[in-house]
Order: structure tokens, then C-alpha cells, then sequence
């Protein structure tokens, strides 16, 4: 059987440094210019804008962006005094591979998914409520 979808993946195993949150913003369908859907959960998805603890990610590994599917907004940790950005750790990470041909010769590309955000070391995330069953 060949393995089809998203592929679970480990906040630390995508993220051995750590991870720095920029911010949060919906994410609109260019056609439509409504809310983009999580094809699996139905739910809304919100790109969190992310920086690579990790000194040796250049270019564009140092910055990237990772889906949550939730009915409102996540909710970033709080600020730590003295640095300029939130540190964040995701829960229940999936990596999605996908074919990028946007430059000179396409190249295989990973969009970065994830269930919930977090601050580092705590038990429970920040999920957004999931819709409920009918």
C-alpha cells in the first residue's frame, strides 16, 4: 500500500531548535476570496508564520509557514519579556509533500501542518473549538 497524505511528524523532529512565532492570519482562497477549508476536517485554515530556531537554516528554510485547521483563530502563546518573538511549539504535526514547479524545474516541496499551537514545555495547547457533531 502506498502511504497517501499527510505524514505525522513530531514538533521536534521538524523543529529540533525550537520555533519562533511571528503571526497568525487566515488563509483565502485566491478564486474565491473566502476562508480556505481543510479538505479532512471541513475546517477554516490559518497560516502561523513561523522562524527556524535552528543557526544553520538559510534563505527560505529560515522562515516558513505551517496550517492550523480550527473554527476561529489560534491563539499564540504570550510574549516573553526580552525577546522579540513568541516561541512556539505545534501539536500533532503532519508534513504534506507536494511537487513545486513555480521556478526553472520543479523540485518536491513539504507544506507543514499542524492540529494546535502551544507554548514550549507546556501539557496542553491553544486549540480552537472543532465544530461540533450533528
Amino acid at each position: 500500500m502506498a502511504i497517501q497524505g499527510a505524514l505525522p511528524v513530531s514538533f521536534g523532529t521538524v523543529f529540533p531548535h525550537g520555533a519562533f512565532a511571528l503571526g497568525v492570519e487566515a488563509i483565502t482562497d485566491f478564486e474565491t476570496k473566502r476562508p480556505q477549508m481543510d479538505k479532512d476536517t471541513g475546517l477554516p485554515l490559518w497560516a502561523v508564520d513561523v522562524i527556524d530556531a535552528d543557526p544553520e537554516a538559510r534563505g527560505k528554510a529560515k522562515s516558513v509557514k505551517v496550517k492550523v485547521a480550527a473554527n476561529v483563530c489560534p491563539t499564540l502563546p504570550d510574549e516573553v519579556p526580552g525577546l522579540p518573538f513568541r516561541p512556539i511549539e505545534f501539536e500533532a504535526m503532519a508534513v504534506m509533500p507536494y511537487v513545486d514547479d513555480s521556478g526553472r524545474r520543479p523540485r518536491v516541496a513539504y507544506s507543514l501542518r499542524a492540529r494546535g499551537v502551544k507554548a514550549p514545555g507546556t501539557a496542553g495547547g491553544r486549540r480552537a473549538p472543532a465544530k461540533e457533531a450533528a
